[in-house]
């Protein structure tokens, strides 16, 4: 007695290519909805001529067969990627690889300012199952402290915290400090060249030192940015509630940054110098870019 075959229940809705049809349209629109995916399918009669009806569930069985998933968008300016940018890019490039060549040696400094407000913490934490997890945040919306920090191949250079936000003469002060900390016990000189964002004190400012100010929408080119995200988690895990306790914890949480960290930071903003230098777009500056890995997005 042969058993005889199945029927094979329902038919695939959908072709292969098809599939890869829906994907394609996700790709081209990586914001749209999933009701709107479904009006265009069906509004398709080319392509999907054999679809008289298809649900939503269907739609996200296809997007995940082939590892389409929610993301969170991230906003990407217009002029990031324009001739202009991508060309001030390239002229940065040459001019850093150009110092680093040269016969007198080059200490190059990242100077930047990173303002911290007391109502953040963690999005996200642990407890027991149906119960909700809280944190305690002031009640009212405190002032941003400021920190000021300097970093070269050395490490952490100089530091200095404030209440507010900086402006030029607050600069010209911390960059006074720092000339004191940078030319004292160095019989060899290196040309010391402060590199910073295009912002408007920093012209202002009366430096003392050689400076270089990075390309417009290239955070990735620049090391410390690397150092406040530690730097802020650092901060965070000390769980500050008040002014005074926050500039120690501010203090404390720049000592837990470790010099190999902040080389490795700076092996990161060059690893972008070929993609520089050959003008191709960078789309952001965030996770996936920063963090290709996703072991690394995440904060131990």
């Amino acid at each position: 007695m042969t058993r005889r075959p199945s029927g094979g229940g329902r038919q695939r809705l959908f072709t292969q290519q098809q599939e890869l049809a829906v994907v394609d349209l996700v790709r081209a629109d990586n914001a749209i909805r999933l009701h709107q995916l479904r009006q265009k399918i069906l509004a398709d009669r080319q392509v999907f001529n054999n679809i008289n009806h298809v649900s939503i569930t269907t739609i996200r069985r296809i997007l995940g067969k082939h590892s389409i998933t929610m993301k969170q968008l991230y906003r990407v300016p217009f002029e990031r990627n324009s001739d202009r940018v991508k060309g001030l890019r390239a002229e940065y490039v040459r001019r850093i690889l150009a110092m680093g060549g040269a016969a007198q040696p080059h200490e190059f400094i990242f100077i930047d300012e990173a303002g911290f407000d007391l109502s953040k913490t963690r999005r996200r934490g642990r407890n027991v199952i149906g119960q909700r997890e809280i944190v305690h945040v002031p009640g009212q919306r405190s002032g941003n402290i400021t920190l000021c920090a300097t970093i070269s191949l050395r490490g952490l250079l100089h530091h200095h915290a404030k209440l507010g936000p900086y402006n030029s003469q607050h600069i010209l002060t911390f960059l006074d400090a720092l000339h004191n900390i940078v030319v004292q016990n160095r019989p060899d000189q290196p040309r010391f060249v402060v590199i910073w964002d295009n912002v408007s004190f920093h012209r202002a400012a009366l430096v003392q030192f050689e400076v270089v100010y990075l390309p417009p929408y290239s955070p990735f080119l620049n090391p410390i940015e690397e150092f406040f995200s530690a730097w802020r988690w650092r901060v965070y895990d000390r769980q500050p509630h008040a002014r005074m306790p926050l500039l120690q914890a501010m203090e404390q949480a720049c000592g837990d940054i470790q010099v190999t960290a902040i080389h490795g930071w700076f092996r990161h903003a060059r690893g972008y110098f070929p993609r520089c230098l050959a003008g191709e777009d960078i789309a952001c500056d965030v996770d996936e870019v920063l963090w290709p890995d996703p072991n690394r997005r995440r904060d131990p």
